[in-house]
């Protein structure tokens, strides 16, 4: 410091220049070499882990990981920048015996504080990256052993569960590192409130309790379509707290997990077909023989369909002042609902059909009425 010239002696708010200078090469050396140790990182991250994280590229692996490491070292820059700096002394502390002064005491704070979250930042990522890559290879298997409904429920049920965990734990370390708190009595005094604390969360809880039965339980599954009491819809998401179901006019709809698994739940994706009902009215014109005739021949029409079951049943039913009603009944093989709209419309052509091709007329609607 001797052989400096004399202008870096001169001091400013209790500071040479040369110290100011210092910790301003400090950040400069601590940024360039921020930026050549996130390239190289990045590099040699994904040479070393690209045969175990099929499908994840090395863009994905740069911001999911390397981004919040270099904040990381962007915080120790600073932190090592501000040791070379002294505090003006007002003679104020934080404490009696401690000869840091409040600015100083402040600032490592706020730095071991960001330093904290910054650190839980990586974790959170590391859980992203992880589960990511197990998504990824789940979709590249073959496709008859793709993605399982125990991936898509999991995964995501997984992730939340670990940053939850995460931020719990760098909370606590807050607590105890940045803001002097006993930790240890901390969790011990919360025994005590225990009791009032699950009073005010009841409800939180059996939704959480509701989350751990719907998976082991697995009643459904992301992507199934279900009913429960009143709410229907495809499920996209499964939560802590709720599910999520996309409803038939692509609604965004949350139920809560309680609500899920306390009302009788339908599972429509695991039925083996779907049922398809109606009834037919024929005019009182329409003869005993033509009637006969489009039985016989929608039943055998319905029957061909390669997605109908043989379970097939047309019967004329009931005898009306408003004409000649015909139950039908038969079920669709599918668990796609476009597939069984698309057989419905078919059959229903071909039954309008042998009912012309036989000379038979349908009732009109004022007289149904």
């Amino acid at each position: 410091m001797t052989n400096l010239p004399d202008f870096l002696h001169q001091t400013l708010l209790g500071n040479t220049y040369a110290q100011y200078l210092l910790a301003a090469l400090i950040m400069l050396v601590g940024g360039l070499f921020r930026r050549l140790f996130s390239l190289l990182l990045s590099k040699l991250l994904f040479a070393l882990t690209k045969r175990f994280t099929a499908g994840v590229s090395e863009m994905e692996l740069r911001e999911l990981l390397i981004q919040p490491l270099s904040t990381l070292l962007l915080l120790l820059t600073l932190l090592l920048a501000s040791t070379t700096l002294t505090y003006p002394h007002t003679g104020l502390a934080l404490a009696p015996a401690d000869p840091q002064t409040w600015h100083q005491t402040l600032l490592l704070r706020l730095l071991h504080l960001a330093f904290i979250v910054a650190a839980a930042r990586v974790a959170v990522r590391l859980v992203d990256f992880a589960l990511l890559v197990v998504a990824r290879r789940a979709a590249l298997r073959p496709a008859e052993s793709g993605p399982t409904r125990l991936d898509n429920q999991f995964l995501p049920f997984a992730k939340d569960l670990l940053k939850v965990f995460i931020i719990i734990v760098a909370g606590l370390v807050a607590l105890g590192q940045v803001f002097g708190v006993n930790v240890t009595a901390l969790i011990g005094g919360l025994g005590i409130g225990g009791l009032a604390v699950a009073f005010a969360a009841k409800e939180t809880l059996e939704n959480l309790i509701a989350s751990f039965t719907i998976f082991l339980d697995q009643p459904f599954g992301v992507g199934d379509l279900v009913t429960a009491g009143e709410v229907s819809g495809t499920v996209e998401k499964i939560g802590f707290r709720s599910t999520r179901l996309r409803t038939a006019e692509k609604s965004y709809l949350t139920v809560p997990n309680k609500s899920m698994i306390d009302k009788p739940l339908d599972n429509l994706s695991l039925r083996t077909a779907r049922r398809v009902g109606f009834t037919l009215v024929f005019d009182q014109r329409t003869t005993s023989a033509q009637l006969h005739a489009i039985i016989a021949g929608a039943v055998a029409a319905i029957a061909a369909h390669p997605l109908v079951t043989q379970e097939v049943q047309m019967k004329f039913n009931a005898l009306t002042p408003s004409g000649k009603e015909v139950t039908v009944q038969y079920f669709v093989e599918t668990s796609s609902y476009d597939e069984y709209l698309d057989a419905k419309e078919e059959l229903n052509y071909r039954i309008v059909e042998v009912t012309e091709a036989e000379g038979g007329l349908f009732a009109s609607a004022a007289a149904v009425k």
